[in-house]
């Protein structure tokens, strides 16, 4: 953990940093070194029991959080923080392009979603829309968001959706369900085997089962692919 003195209320934004690796910190440091008159890193933490320390000692602006930390992850942060911190403004940092990445962050409490290709000067200037009170979602993916969210409205969606599967997620699940391996999964969704493997957790963490096996069963009982 490390944390500097409180700037004066007229000062730059005081901005907390959670992630939990060290090389990602020290990248985020340097990206806003040059604002320094604009954002101030005042504490950073690797996971999210040190964030929620680190958060209610020095009462930043904003917290900026990895999506995966070890442990929990930055949703869990946002809830937690919700009940330790109320109004504590959390922008999330991702890899992770999908639009149900998005609503979930939301609906966890996030004010923002951002993907780790922002580059400083657009970082800087969505952390300040944030801690003003924005929402503020990756300028990249708003499209997509508006789209789906429409989509969500007319409750058309794809399948898995109501599990919380992301549309991602859904087609790797499919793709199960027909029987194809990690290597197909990915040639088929042009991806490489390591992002597939980390679909697949995700999909039996959130149909709760312990097995592609089960997650099959369970995609077949809820009747999801036809």
């Amino acid at each position: 953990m490390a944390a500097v003195a409180r700037s004066p209320a007229t000062g730059p934004l005081r901005v907390v940093l959670v992630d939990d690796h060290e090389m990602v910190l020290a990248g985020l440091q340097q990206m806003l070194a040059p604002f320094l008159d604009r954002v101030r890193v005042v504490g950073s933490a690797s996971d999210v029991a040190d964030a929620l320390e680190v958060v209610v000692s020095m009462q930043p602006d904003l917290v900026l959080a990895d999506v995966r930390l070890a442990g929990e992850s930055g949703l869990d942060l946002c809830r937690r923080l919700g009940e330790r911190a109320p109004g504590r403004r959390v922008v999330l940092l991702s890899v992770y392009d999908d639009e149900q990445y998005v609503f979930q962050a939301l609906r966890a409490g996030a004010a923002g979603y951002l993907l780790k290709s922002i580059r400083g000067e657009e970082l800087v200037s969505q952390l300040e829309l944030a801690a003003a009170g924005t929402t503020v979602i990756d300028a990249t993916m708003a499209g997509r968001v508006v789209t789906s969210a429409a989509r969500l409205e007319r409750d058309e969606f794809w399948p898995g959706a109501h599990l919380g599967l992301t549309h991602r997620e859904s087609e790797v699940l499919a793709l199960l369900v027909a029987g194809c391996s990690n290597r197909a999964i990915a040639s088929r969704l042009v991806i490489g085997e390591e992002t597939v493997k980390t679909h697949v957790r995700a999909v039996l963490r959130k149909l709760g089962v312990a097995d592609r096996t089960a997650a099959v069963a369970a995609a077949l009982r809820e009747g999801m692919f036809r």
